[in-house]
């Protein structure tokens, strides 16, 4: 079910070249079921996030149970948009707006259709263990090095994080380490084994909000805006391509506590599919909301 590869230094038109020849060397590949008398392949884009690695599964073994053959691709934020943008990919349930995904929705939105709301309640922000002393960004003096650790360059979350060093004359004099979502959920748990001091750039729904015990900075500058939700967005034309998989997508809509159930099941070694199909067995009513009425 899921076809995956990075951005390692590709150009956004060999990126889509490339995700272009993935999906047409695999079309022949995949067995749909018939139970719905349904058929055709549905690409769906996502950005390497735990939130998005969690929906995008979900949601793809749904569309696979209803019989359609689901392909889920890794993307660069950019790419993501851009691939939805120009048809090369189906559909996004990855959408973080309006701040974490602002400037792509600004460039991208208009060229297809937004579905609508698939999380509420989503929030970035400056994050620390409950243990430290800090309560406000406007509190941070030398913690942590002065240092805010953060995940890849470019994501939203970052800017967000970068302009706080500007919003807050407290912290002149810190910077922002650029990583990887992986690496920072490394430190972040060693720093908590050590009970050392530590600022990430977080957000929810996320597994380490079950994991550990965390709190978000109050940020009195709104630096990282107000909370987010996270919004679902397909290509123009797959309405009338794939009717039933547009509805479902359509339908799709769950809550925080049940995305970090499966994000939480992949952190401790669940492949992700597996994961998701755990969740899906285990949440027939919520699945049945979302394939209701769907090709009537």
């Amino acid at each position: 079910m899921t076809l995956t590869w990075k951005k390692l230094g590709l150009t956004v038109a060999s990126a889509s070249a490339l995700f272009l020849a993935a999906c047409s060397n695999d079309a022949d590949s995949g067995d749909s079921a018939d139970s719905n008398d349904v058929s055709g392949e549905v690409n769906l884009a996502y950005v390497a996030w735990d939130t998005e690695i969690a929906s995008t599964n979900v949601i793809a073994t749904v569309l696979e149970d209803y019989g359609f053959d689901a392909k889920t691709t890794q993307l660069d934020n950019a790419i993501m948009w851009e691939a939805v943008a120009n048809g090369d990919a189906d559909a996004m349930v990855a959408a973080w707006l309006p701040g974490t995904h602002g400037p792509q929705f600004e460039e991208y939105g208009d060229s297809m259709d937004h579905l609508g709301t698939n999380l509420e309640g989503a929030k970035i922000g400056l994050v620390v263990p409950e243990y430290m002393d800090a309560n406000s960004i406007a509190d941070l003096n030398d913690e942590a090095d002065q240092t805010i650790t953060g995940i890849e360059a470019g994501a939203g979350v970052v800017a967000a994080a970068e302009q706080s060093l500007e919003d807050y004359d407290n912290l002149a004099d810190w910077n922002v380490q650029t990583s990887s979502s992986g690496a920072m959920t490394t430190q972040l748990k060693q720093a908590i084994d050590n009970e050392e001091d530590i600022v990430i750039t977080g957000w929810s729904p996320h597994w380490m909000f079950q994991s550990y015990d965390l709190k978000y900075l109050e940020d009195p500058e709104g630096s990282f805006g107000d909370a987010e939700t996270i919004d679902t967005f397909a290509r123009e034309g797959l309405e009338e391509d794939m009717p039933e998989a547009y509805q479902i997508l359509d339908n799709f809509q769950w809550s925080t506590e049940d995305m970090e159930a499966v994000m939480l099941d992949i952190q401790e070694g669940t492949d992700p599919e597996d994961a998701a199909r755990a969740w899906v067995d285990a949440n027939e009513d919520k699945v049945a909301e979302w394939t209701d009425g769907v090709g009537e």
